[in-house]
């Protein structure tokens, strides 16, 4: 097995790994944003809860429900979230965004660039963008839970 091909069989499984034992799924009583997103064109929905506490985010969960790629980016972005700043996450989602889009950042993704080779299947990049639009949207728009 070539390099190229063994990375993209442990990304496969790291994808396959969060889908499946997510490790960031759950609903608190309280948060400080909760935001919810649909992808309409496959019915990925999504409920994203914050915890930012003067302005880091000290937690991340999600509930929902759809396709492997937005469960398993929604977990990993969520693993990624804790500790940053406001403005951190914002940059990593932008980053995050920039990946999917095959243009260069300067940003480290660490485990989310599991997720890059989902740029190549079109169809499924709103998924993977799901968490993190309903990421910028619970953050630019300071949604209170």
């Amino acid at each position: 097995m070539s390099g190229s091909a063994l990375m993209q069989q442990i990304y496969r499984e790291i994808i396959m790994e969060r889908s499946r034992r997510p490790r960031h799924r759950g609903a608190p009583e309280h948060c400080t944003h909760r935001q919810e997103g649909i992808n309409p064109s496959c019915g990925d929905e999504l409920t994203l809860c914050l915890q930012v506490t003067d302005g880091s985010i000290t937690d991340a969960l999600f509930t929902g429900q759809g396709c492997a790629i937005s469960q398993a980016s929604a977990d990993l972005m969520a693993s990624a979230l804790k500790g940053l700043s406001v403005e951190a996450a914002l940059e990593l989602s932008a980053g995050f965004r920039a990946m999917l889009r095959g243009e260069a950042h300067d940003v480290k993704l660490g485990d989310l660039e599991a997720l890059e080779g989902v740029r190549k299947l079109h169809a499924r990049v709103k998924c993977a963008t799901l968490p993190w639009t309903t990421l910028d949207e619970a953050l630019k728009g300071n949604r209170r839970g």
